[in-house]
Protein backbone atom coordinates (compact mmCIF):
# COMPACT_ATOMS: atom_id res chain seq x y z
CA UNK A 1 0.00 0.00 0.00
CA UNK A 2 1.41 3.38 -1.00
CA UNK A 3 1.98 5.76 1.90
CA UNK A 4 2.79 8.86 -0.17
CA UNK A 5 2.47 10.43 -3.59
CA UNK A 6 4.40 13.11 -5.49
CA UNK A 7 3.12 16.41 -6.87
CA UNK A 8 5.15 18.06 -9.62
CA UNK A 9 4.81 21.38 -11.43
CA UNK A 10 4.29 21.23 -15.24
CA UNK A 11 7.98 22.00 -15.89
CA UNK A 12 9.00 19.68 -13.03
CA UNK A 13 11.13 22.39 -11.41
CA UNK A 14 9.09 22.02 -8.21
CA UNK A 15 8.00 18.77 -6.61
CA UNK A 16 6.41 17.77 -3.30
CA UNK A 17 6.22 14.40 -1.62
CA UNK A 18 2.96 14.22 0.31
CA UNK A 19 2.19 11.48 2.80
CA UNK A 20 -1.35 10.26 3.17
CA UNK A 21 -0.94 10.43 6.95
CA UNK A 22 -0.13 14.14 6.68
CA UNK A 23 -3.28 14.73 4.63
CA UNK A 24 -5.43 12.92 7.18
CA UNK A 25 -3.88 14.80 10.10
CA UNK A 26 -4.40 18.12 8.30
CA UNK A 27 -8.02 17.21 7.58
CA UNK A 28 -8.66 16.34 11.24
CA UNK A 29 -6.95 19.53 12.46
CA UNK A 30 -8.93 21.62 9.96
CA UNK A 31 -12.13 20.07 11.31
CA UNK A 32 -11.06 20.80 14.91
CA UNK A 33 -10.24 24.39 13.97
CA UNK A 34 -13.64 24.79 12.29
CA UNK A 35 -15.40 23.42 15.38
CA UNK A 36 -13.40 25.74 17.63
CA UNK A 37 -14.20 28.72 15.39
CA UNK A 38 -17.91 27.89 15.49
CA UNK A 39 -17.84 27.40 19.26
CA UNK A 40 -15.83 30.57 19.83
CA UNK A 41 -18.16 32.66 17.64
CA UNK A 42 -21.14 31.58 19.71
CA UNK A 43 -19.74 32.00 23.21
CA UNK A 44 -18.98 35.13 25.16
CA UNK A 45 -20.89 37.60 27.29
CA UNK A 46 -23.97 36.70 25.22
CA UNK A 47 -24.49 33.13 24.00
CA UNK A 48 -25.47 32.35 20.41
CA UNK A 49 -26.35 28.77 19.48
CA UNK A 50 -24.36 26.95 16.81
CA UNK A 51 -27.29 26.89 14.30
CA UNK A 52 -27.76 30.64 14.78
CA UNK A 53 -24.02 31.19 14.25
CA UNK A 54 -24.19 29.25 10.98
CA UNK A 55 -27.28 31.16 9.85
CA UNK A 56 -25.54 34.44 10.65
CA UNK A 57 -22.42 33.45 8.74
CA UNK A 58 -24.59 32.69 5.70
CA UNK A 59 -26.40 36.03 6.01
CA UNK A 60 -29.64 34.95 7.68
CA UNK A 61 -29.03 36.11 11.26
CA UNK A 62 -30.60 38.98 13.13
CA UNK A 63 -29.03 42.43 13.21
CA UNK A 64 -27.86 41.93 16.79
CA UNK A 65 -26.28 38.57 15.97
CA UNK A 66 -24.53 39.99 12.90
CA UNK A 67 -23.11 42.84 14.98
CA UNK A 68 -21.82 40.51 17.69
CA UNK A 69 -20.32 37.95 15.32
CA UNK A 70 -19.04 40.05 12.42
CA UNK A 71 -17.87 43.15 14.27
CA UNK A 72 -16.80 41.78 17.65
CA UNK A 73 -15.99 38.08 17.61
CA UNK A 74 -15.01 37.14 14.06
CA UNK A 75 -12.12 39.66 13.77
CA UNK A 76 -10.74 38.27 17.02
CA UNK A 77 -11.14 34.68 15.83
CA UNK A 78 -9.44 35.32 12.47
CA UNK A 79 -6.63 37.19 14.24
CA UNK A 80 -6.14 34.26 16.62
CA UNK A 81 -5.88 31.85 13.67
CA UNK A 82 -3.35 34.02 11.83
CA UNK A 83 -1.26 34.78 14.93
CA UNK A 84 -1.14 31.16 16.10
CA UNK A 85 -0.24 29.83 12.65
CA UNK A 86 2.44 32.50 12.10
CA UNK A 87 4.17 31.90 15.44
CA UNK A 88 4.03 28.11 14.94
CA UNK A 89 5.62 28.21 11.47
CA UNK A 90 8.22 30.71 12.69
CA UNK A 91 9.14 28.38 15.54
CA UNK A 92 9.35 25.36 13.22
CA UNK A 93 11.79 27.20 10.95
CA UNK A 94 13.96 28.25 13.89
CA UNK A 95 14.12 24.74 15.34
CA UNK A 96 15.36 23.50 11.95
CA UNK A 97 18.02 26.12 11.22
CA UNK A 98 19.29 26.21 14.81
CA UNK A 99 18.93 22.43 15.19
CA UNK A 100 17.73 22.91 18.76
CA UNK A 101 14.37 21.51 19.91
CA UNK A 102 14.08 24.34 22.46
CA UNK A 103 14.38 27.13 19.87
CA UNK A 104 11.47 29.54 19.50
CA UNK A 105 10.95 33.21 18.51
CA UNK A 106 11.16 34.36 22.12
CA UNK A 107 14.45 32.51 22.71
CA UNK A 108 16.51 34.03 19.89
CA UNK A 109 15.40 37.63 20.42
CA UNK A 110 12.70 38.00 17.74
CA UNK A 111 9.85 38.45 20.21
CA UNK A 112 12.03 40.64 22.45
CA UNK A 113 12.94 42.92 19.55
CA UNK A 114 9.32 43.23 18.44
CA UNK A 115 8.24 43.95 22.02
CA UNK A 116 10.90 46.60 22.53
CA UNK A 117 9.88 48.24 19.24
CA UNK A 118 6.26 48.37 20.35
CA UNK A 119 7.02 49.62 23.88
CA UNK A 120 9.36 52.29 22.45
CA UNK A 121 6.52 53.38 20.17
CA UNK A 122 4.17 53.69 23.15
CA UNK A 123 6.61 55.84 25.09
CA UNK A 124 8.07 58.05 22.37
CA UNK A 125 5.46 58.35 19.62
CA UNK A 126 2.03 57.37 20.99
CA UNK A 127 0.84 60.97 21.41
CA UNK A 128 2.28 62.32 18.14
CA UNK A 129 1.90 59.46 15.62
CA UNK A 130 -1.15 57.39 14.70
CA UNK A 131 -1.49 54.06 16.51
CA UNK A 132 -1.82 52.37 13.10
CA UNK A 133 1.99 52.56 12.83
CA UNK A 134 2.45 50.32 15.88
CA UNK A 135 2.86 47.16 13.72
CA UNK A 136 5.56 48.94 11.71
CA UNK A 137 7.49 49.76 14.90
CA UNK A 138 7.14 46.20 16.19
CA UNK A 139 8.25 44.53 12.95
CA UNK A 140 11.11 47.02 12.59
CA UNK A 141 12.25 46.19 16.14
CA UNK A 142 12.25 42.47 15.34
CA UNK A 143 14.32 42.95 12.17
CA UNK A 144 16.82 45.36 13.75
CA UNK A 145 17.49 43.12 16.75
CA UNK A 146 17.72 39.99 14.60
CA UNK A 147 20.17 41.82 12.32
CA UNK A 148 22.40 42.64 15.29
CA UNK A 149 22.22 39.04 16.53
CA UNK A 150 23.14 37.71 13.09
CA UNK A 151 26.02 40.18 12.82
CA UNK A 152 27.39 39.29 16.25
CA UNK A 153 27.05 35.56 15.52
CA UNK A 154 28.94 35.78 12.22
CA UNK A 155 32.37 34.17 12.16
CA UNK A 156 33.10 32.69 8.74
CA UNK A 157 29.41 31.93 8.67
CA UNK A 158 26.75 31.67 11.36
CA UNK A 159 26.71 28.51 13.43
CA UNK A 160 23.46 27.46 15.17
CA UNK A 161 25.19 27.37 18.57
CA UNK A 162 26.48 30.97 18.36
CA UNK A 163 23.12 32.13 17.07
CA UNK A 164 21.17 30.75 20.01
CA UNK A 165 23.71 31.76 22.69
CA UNK A 166 23.91 35.35 21.44
CA UNK A 167 20.12 35.37 21.00
CA UNK A 168 19.60 34.44 24.65
CA UNK A 169 22.02 37.14 25.78
CA UNK A 170 20.41 39.82 23.61
CA UNK A 171 16.93 38.75 24.79
CA UNK A 172 17.99 39.29 28.41
CA UNK A 173 19.36 42.74 27.59
CA UNK A 174 16.17 43.66 25.70
CA UNK A 175 14.04 42.67 28.68
CA UNK A 176 16.08 44.96 30.92
CA UNK A 177 15.68 47.90 28.52
CA UNK A 178 11.95 47.25 28.14
CA UNK A 179 11.34 47.19 31.89
CA UNK A 180 13.43 50.33 32.31
CA UNK A 181 11.05 52.10 29.91
CA UNK A 182 8.07 50.75 31.84
CA UNK A 183 9.15 52.10 35.22
CA UNK A 184 10.23 55.48 33.82
CA UNK A 185 7.06 56.37 31.92
CA UNK A 186 3.46 57.36 32.76
CA UNK A 187 1.21 54.76 34.37
CA UNK A 188 -1.26 54.69 31.44
CA UNK A 189 1.46 53.85 28.93
CA UNK A 190 2.95 51.30 31.30
CA UNK A 191 -0.42 49.50 31.49
CA UNK A 192 -0.68 49.43 27.68
CA UNK A 193 2.85 48.10 27.43
CA UNK A 194 2.27 45.40 30.05
CA UNK A 195 -0.81 44.17 28.19
CA UNK A 196 1.22 44.03 24.98
CA UNK A 197 4.06 42.19 26.71
CA UNK A 198 1.63 39.58 28.05
CA UNK A 199 -0.01 38.97 24.68
CA UNK A 200 -3.64 39.82 23.95
CA UNK A 201 -5.92 40.20 20.93
CA UNK A 202 -8.56 42.18 22.80
CA UNK A 203 -10.22 44.88 20.69
CA UNK A 204 -8.82 43.85 17.30
CA UNK A 205 -10.59 45.01 14.13
CA UNK A 206 -10.78 44.00 10.48
CA UNK A 207 -9.00 47.00 8.99
CA UNK A 208 -6.33 47.75 11.61
CA UNK A 209 -5.33 44.23 12.62
CA UNK A 210 -6.61 41.45 10.36
CA UNK A 211 -5.73 43.25 7.13
CA UNK A 212 -2.31 44.17 8.55
CA UNK A 213 -1.35 40.58 9.36
CA UNK A 214 -3.11 38.80 6.48
CA UNK A 215 -0.71 39.89 3.67
CA UNK A 216 2.29 38.57 5.60
CA UNK A 217 0.63 35.17 5.98
CA UNK A 218 -0.68 35.00 2.40
CA UNK A 219 2.72 35.86 0.90
CA UNK A 220 5.12 34.07 3.27
CA UNK A 221 3.31 30.77 3.92
CA UNK A 222 3.56 29.54 0.30
CA UNK A 223 7.18 30.71 0.12
CA UNK A 224 8.07 28.85 3.32
CA UNK A 225 6.22 25.68 2.30
CA UNK A 226 8.10 25.64 -1.02
CA UNK A 227 11.33 25.87 1.01
CA UNK A 228 10.48 22.70 3.00
CA UNK A 229 13.19 20.72 1.20
CA UNK A 230 15.84 23.32 2.11
CA UNK A 231 14.62 23.31 5.70
CA UNK A 232 15.09 19.53 5.82
CA UNK A 233 18.64 19.96 4.48
CA UNK A 234 19.46 22.48 7.24
CA UNK A 235 18.85 19.77 9.84
CA UNK A 236 21.54 17.54 8.31
CA UNK A 237 24.34 19.80 9.55
CA UNK A 238 26.47 22.34 7.70
CA UNK A 239 29.02 19.88 6.29
CA UNK A 240 26.48 17.41 4.94
CA UNK A 241 24.24 20.18 3.60
CA UNK A 242 27.16 21.81 1.78
CA UNK A 243 28.24 18.42 0.47
CA UNK A 244 24.93 17.83 -1.30
CA UNK A 245 25.05 21.25 -2.97
CA UNK A 246 23.06 23.48 -0.59
CA UNK A 247 24.09 27.13 -0.13
CA UNK A 248 23.96 26.74 3.65
CA UNK A 249 24.57 30.32 4.81
CA UNK A 250 22.33 31.90 2.17
CA UNK A 251 19.49 29.50 2.88
CA UNK A 252 19.90 30.02 6.63
CA UNK A 253 19.72 33.79 6.21
CA UNK A 254 16.61 33.61 3.99
CA UNK A 255 14.86 31.20 6.35
CA UNK A 256 15.71 33.43 9.30
CA UNK A 257 14.19 36.41 7.45
CA UNK A 258 11.00 34.43 6.83
CA UNK A 259 10.85 33.42 10.50
CA UNK A 260 11.44 36.97 11.73
CA UNK A 261 8.81 38.35 9.34
CA UNK A 262 6.12 35.93 10.50
CA UNK A 263 6.90 36.25 14.20
CA UNK A 264 7.35 40.03 14.04
CA UNK A 265 4.03 40.52 12.24
CA UNK A 266 2.23 38.27 14.73
CA UNK A 267 3.74 39.99 17.77
CA UNK A 268 2.89 43.38 16.24
CA UNK A 269 -0.79 42.48 16.34
CA UNK A 270 -1.13 40.18 19.37
CA UNK A 271 1.78 41.19 21.58
CA UNK A 272 4.38 38.85 23.04
CA UNK A 273 2.40 35.60 22.98
CA UNK A 274 4.84 32.92 24.13
CA UNK A 275 5.40 29.17 23.72
CA UNK A 276 3.20 28.61 20.63
CA UNK A 277 6.33 28.64 18.47
CA UNK A 278 7.90 26.11 20.83
CA UNK A 279 5.02 23.67 21.33
CA UNK A 280 3.43 23.46 17.88
CA UNK A 281 6.41 22.02 15.92
CA UNK A 282 6.93 19.33 18.57
CA UNK A 283 3.29 18.31 18.43
CA UNK A 284 3.44 18.32 14.63
CA UNK A 285 6.50 16.04 14.57
CA UNK A 286 4.73 13.62 16.90
CA UNK A 287 1.77 13.52 14.51
CA UNK A 288 3.47 13.34 11.08
CA UNK A 289 7.17 12.66 11.59
CA UNK A 290 10.26 14.84 11.07
CA UNK A 291 9.83 15.85 7.41
CA UNK A 292 9.08 19.55 7.09
CA UNK A 293 6.75 19.02 4.16
CA UNK A 294 4.32 17.79 6.81
CA UNK A 295 5.63 19.60 9.89
CA UNK A 296 5.02 23.11 8.50
CA UNK A 297 1.29 22.84 7.62
CA UNK A 298 0.51 20.73 10.69
CA UNK A 299 2.39 23.21 12.93
CA UNK A 300 0.32 26.06 11.47
CA UNK A 301 -2.94 24.23 12.19
CA UNK A 302 -1.82 23.23 15.71
CA UNK A 303 -0.69 26.79 16.45
CA UNK A 304 -4.00 28.28 15.33
CA UNK A 305 -5.89 25.72 17.45
CA UNK A 306 -3.80 26.57 20.54
CA UNK A 307 -4.31 30.31 20.07
CA UNK A 308 -8.05 29.91 19.42
CA UNK A 309 -8.46 27.79 22.56
CA UNK A 310 -6.38 30.14 24.71
CA UNK A 311 -8.28 33.22 23.57
CA UNK A 312 -11.65 31.52 24.09
CA UNK A 313 -10.72 30.61 27.67
CA UNK A 314 -9.25 34.08 28.22
CA UNK A 315 -12.48 35.91 27.35
CA UNK A 316 -15.05 33.47 28.79
CA UNK A 317 -13.57 31.81 31.89
CA UNK A 318 -13.49 34.95 34.05
CA UNK A 319 -16.37 37.02 32.66
CA UNK A 320 -16.65 40.03 32.74
CA UNK A 321 -12.83 40.17 32.90
CA UNK A 322 -10.95 39.67 29.64
CA UNK A 323 -7.65 38.00 30.51
CA UNK A 324 -4.76 38.25 27.99
CA UNK A 325 -4.50 35.06 25.94
CA UNK A 326 -0.74 35.00 26.52
CA UNK A 327 -1.38 34.09 30.16
CA UNK A 328 -2.91 30.77 29.11
CA UNK A 329 -0.35 29.94 26.41
CA UNK A 330 2.34 30.50 29.04
CA UNK A 331 0.45 28.38 31.59
CA UNK A 332 0.46 25.46 29.15
CA UNK A 333 3.84 26.19 27.56
CA UNK A 334 5.94 26.52 30.73
CA UNK A 335 5.33 22.90 31.88
CA UNK A 336 5.86 21.77 28.28
CA UNK A 337 9.22 23.58 28.23
CA UNK A 338 10.26 21.94 31.51
CA UNK A 339 9.27 18.55 30.08
CA UNK A 340 11.46 19.18 27.02
CA UNK A 341 14.38 20.23 29.22
CA UNK A 342 14.11 17.01 31.23
CA UNK A 343 13.73 14.83 28.12
CA UNK A 344 16.66 16.49 26.35
CA UNK A 345 18.77 16.25 29.55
Amino acid sequence: MKRSFALRSPKENLSFLLHYRTLWVCFILLALNAIMILFSAGNGSSHISAPDVLRTLFGYGSDVQETIIYKLRLPRIVTAVLVGASLAVSGAILQAIIRNPLASPEMVGITGGATLGAVSFFFFFAETVTIHLLPVASIAGAFIVTGFIYMFAWKKGVSPLRLVIIGIGVTTALSAITYMLLISGPMVLALKSLTFMTGSIYGVSWDKDVLTLLPWVVVLFPVVFIQARNINVQELGDDVAAGIGSHVQLQRLLLLIYSVSLAGAAVAIAGAVTFIGLMSPHIARKLVGPGYGGVLPVSALVGSLIMLSSDLVARTAFTPLDIPAGVFTAAVGAPFFIYLLIRQR
